[in-house]
């Protein structure tokens, strides 16, 4: 019986990582050294934001509902609501602008 060495004797999970690899960069991804450590930079910075957004969000939350328990009237309430509801959609519009701006930035090609 012939001797296997260690090489010869891959089993389908060992290499599976590298696989994976294989068909990302086959389906068009290029090479992912290239990412390197701008690219994670970039996606934490972006995290960053999002967690910074949401935090600036509960604050208004919480502010909102501080205002509703104290108002008087209906008429007072609809207000309150009122300015929530255009408050909030402006942070959103203003936070994806922010977002897609630092996604453009993180993958755009880098000039050397």
């Amino acid at each position: 019986m012939a001797d296997k060495s260690p090489t010869e004797d891959k089993s389908p999970t060992s290499d599976a990582p590298f696989n994976a690899i294989t068909q990302l960069q086959e389906a068009g991804l290029g090479s992912m050294m290239g990412m390197g450590t701008a690219w994670a930079e970039a996606i934490s910075d972006m995290s960053a934001e999002v967690a910074h957004f949401v935090a600036e969000r509960i604050k208004e939350d919480v502010k909102t509902q501080h205002q509703i328990l104290h108002c008087q009237n209906v008429a007072d309430l609809q207000h309150i609501q009122a300015q929530f509801i255009q408050k909030a959609m402006d942070q959103y519009q203003a936070e994806t602008g922010k977002l897609v701006e630092m996604g453009t930035k993180a993958f755009a090609p880098k000039k050397n």
